[in-house]
């Protein structure tokens, strides 16, 4: 997913991009690994940070505290198993800046990657049944709790503009899954414009969610978080 990163930011972005890598108290090396693969990519100095946790918080807790040392105009989260492909953040950054009229420290916009598109693909009709009875789950349950113009809150590819990142990360109060979810509720509380745009995106074996328990906590957690949101209490 980094050489990947790398090639199309150097295509496209030439010397106006950062890759920052938030090593979630990972055991396996992360950060160093991440470093060594600069060096190998001959990367100029300072375009690849590493922030490294000591303890695990959860992937809401590591975007969240990371997204918040971002230096540029934009900033976008992408999950490094590289089940989407980094070449779409070209249309997320066509549409975002049209939300935001070119004008990122001031006007807050979101772009946000959607894989509705692909419902009847055989990305997800070759999926178990189990796994998607509890997608459409989880789908019905934030469109019950409010969320009912964006059809994929999930997908891991999202961008926001700076002004964007200062009005909704130092309010967030969920560090695990259905941290994406809290990011849109904040969005659309301060009536900040979202937009989904279709992305490719791809399976990939190799994930640390445990189907059955992860989503059961991503259902309470929502539930939760959604009536803090209600009840004032966020």
């Amino acid at each position: 997913m980094l050489s990947e990163c790398v090639e199309h930011l150097d295509k496209q972005y030439a010397g106006k991009y950062e890759i920052l890598v938030v090593d979630d108290g990972s055991k396996d090396d992360t950060a160093v690994y991440a470093l060594e693969l600069a060096a190998e990519l001959e990367l100029a100095p300072h375009v690849l940070r590493v922030v490294e946790f000591v303890k695990n918080r959860g992937k809401g807790g590591a975007v969240t505290h990371g997204i918040q040392f971002v230096r540029g105009k934009y900033a976008i989260f992408a999950d490094a198993d590289g089940a989407s492909k980094f070449s779409d953040l070209d249309k997320l950054m066509q549409s975002i800046q049209k939300l935001d009229k070119r004008e990122p420290d001031t006007i807050p916009a979101v772009a946000i990657g959607s894989r509705s598109h692909m419902v009847n693909t055989d990305a997800v009709v070759k999926r178990s049944f189990i796994r998607n009875f509890l997608m459409y789950a989880l789908h019905t349950l934030v469109y019950v709790f409010g969320i009912r113009t964006i059809k994929d809150t999930q997908c891991g590819f999202k961008l926001f503009n700076k002004a964007a990142i200062a009005k909704i990360f130092p309010r967030m109060h969920t560090e695990g899954w259905i941290f994406d979810v809290e990011i849109l509720i904040l969005a659309i509380n301060q009536g900040i414009p979202v937009d989904e745009v279709a992305i490719s995106w791809h399976e990939v074996d190799g994930s640390k969610m445990v189907l059955a328990r992860d989503s059961i906590t991503m259902a309470v957690d929502l539930v939760v978080t959604r009536l803090a949101y209600i009840m004032g209490i966020y």
